[in-house]
């Protein structure tokens, strides 16, 4: 496999979002980087930052919608309604740490407040999970990044056994 089209979803979790009070900017950008890969989007959705329904939305895109991946932008904060992270813990199988924290140095480089951010990275079946932020500057400056090390962990996920070591 040398180039793959995941197959994604982007969950924006925001109160405010899925109430019609706020445009969502961030989730809107995250559909526009995907498409322009040429990265199937299979699902787009505004939820409420609810534990459950959360975790139940992450369960259901993985295992029934079987999404390669899925993006999820908002709640990964400190603020009592930030709940995104805790969904994605108690959804995942292994978690992929690295990866949370290769988000979290791009943005420390940008703002010193992305040392509150709880975003979790893994993997459930042959799902990658991401939390990001919910600010589109945070998705702009971070997500480009993040392609060709999204579409190898996919090929990996799926079982690719290419040797992947750099020199």
């Amino acid at each position: 496999m040398n180039k793959l089209h995941p197959s994604v979803a982007i969950l924006t979790l925001s109160d405010k979002g899925s109430r019609g009070e706020r445009e969502d900017l961030s989730g809107k950008l995250l559909l526009k980087f995907c498409q322009a890969l040429n990265w199937e989007v299979k699902h787009y959705e505004i939820l409420p930052d609810e534990k459950d329904l959360i975790a139940e939305k992450l369960i259901f895109l993985a295992d029934h919608l079987k999404a390669d991946l899925i993006l999820t932008t908002g709640g990964t904060g400190v603020h009592p309604r930030d709940v995104t992270p805790d969904a994605t813990s108690q959804v995942i199988e292994k978690e992929v740490p690295g990866l949370a924290e290769f988000i979290r140095f791009l943005s420390f480089q940008r703002t010193p407040l992305a040392a509150l951010s709880r975003a979790r990275t893994g993997i459930r079946g042959e799902t990658l999970i991401i939390n990001l932020p919910g600010s589109p500057k945070a998705i702009e400056e971070i997500f480009p990044h993040l392609t060709e090390i999204i579409e190898h962990a996919v090929r990996k996920i799926k079982g690719d056994t290419y040797e992947c070591a750099r020199g």
